[in-house]
């Protein structure tokens, strides 16, 4: 999907945008056109005025480190430390969701104060992807702050996802109606929307919508457990029908 890159010295942008929507896709674009550039390839675009770029630094996606004991939050913060200590002005940087793998409020404060270290110390270009939309609250605290979004339509209730790069900044993440397309039981999506919409309420987050009963046939009590419970179950139930079946015999 084509789109218009327009990012100036020291610039950076906060995209948001919801689940699916090619936020990601977007930043591996100008990332991969930026390197091709420098490369001496021709690169897909009716007009390119790409500047000397250092390094392009990339912090996208999730993974752990087992052999090191290092969680996937973990393994992003060593990434985010590599980027504030190496980036300049001239460098090239994308931060995708920095701070998911936390508590929200940890992930929010420390996303947020990393884009002012990089707006206020590092000047690089930057490109930051982000669900927490709070975050645009910054174009309004520093000048070279703006924000980005992917368009989404409603179409007949439903969102279309347009691939679309515009200025402004999301309202909704989007996602519990990625998870119905995942494939989630409706009766699990149903329940999220419930309390999605209690939270948004600002209710107090400690009382939720009174649950559910659920059907008598359905237990959702841990796997593990419920699996050896059902296993005795069947292995009682056979005993005695092969006591029976002895007796008539």
């Amino acid at each position: 999907m084509p789109n218009d890159t327009d990012l100036v010295a020291g610039e950076f942008i906060v995209l948001t945008g919801p689940n699916m929507a090619g936020k990601s896709t977007y930043m591996r674009q100008v990332a991969l056109i930026v390197l091709m550039a420098h490369a001496g390839a021709p690169v897909p675009a009716d007009e390119a005025r790409i500047p000397p770029t250092d390094r392009i630094i990339a912090r996208v996606g999730a993974q752990d480190n087992i052999l090191e004991g290092a969680s996937t939050f973990m393994v992003e913060m060593q990434e985010v430390a590599r980027i504030l200590s190496s980036a300049t002005p001239r460098s090239l940087v994308l931060l995708d969701e920095v701070g998911r793998g936390t508590a929200t409020f940890d992930g929010m404060a420390i996303a947020w104060a990393v884009s002012e270290f990089i707006h206020d110390r590092i000047q690089s270009r930057t490109l930051f992807a982000t669900h927490y939309h709070e975050l645009s609250e910054l174009a309004r605290r520093r000048e070279r702050v703006r924000n980005q979004t992917v368009r989404v339509s409603i179409r007949q209730g439903r969102p279309l996802f347009e691939h679309r790069i515009v200025d402004g900044r999301a309202e909704q993440s989007y996602g519990i109606e990625v998870a119905r397309l995942a494939g989630l039981p409706e009766e699990v999506v149903g329940r999220a929307s419930e309390i999605l919409g209690f939270w948004e309420g600002g209710a107090k987050k400690t009382v939720l919508p009174k649950e559910r009963t659920l059907p008598p046939d359905r237990d959702f009590s841990m796997p593990l457990f419920s699996w050896k419970r059902r296993l005795e179950e069947k292995k009682g139930e056979g005993m005695t029908g092969m006591n029976e079946r002895e007796g008539k015999e």
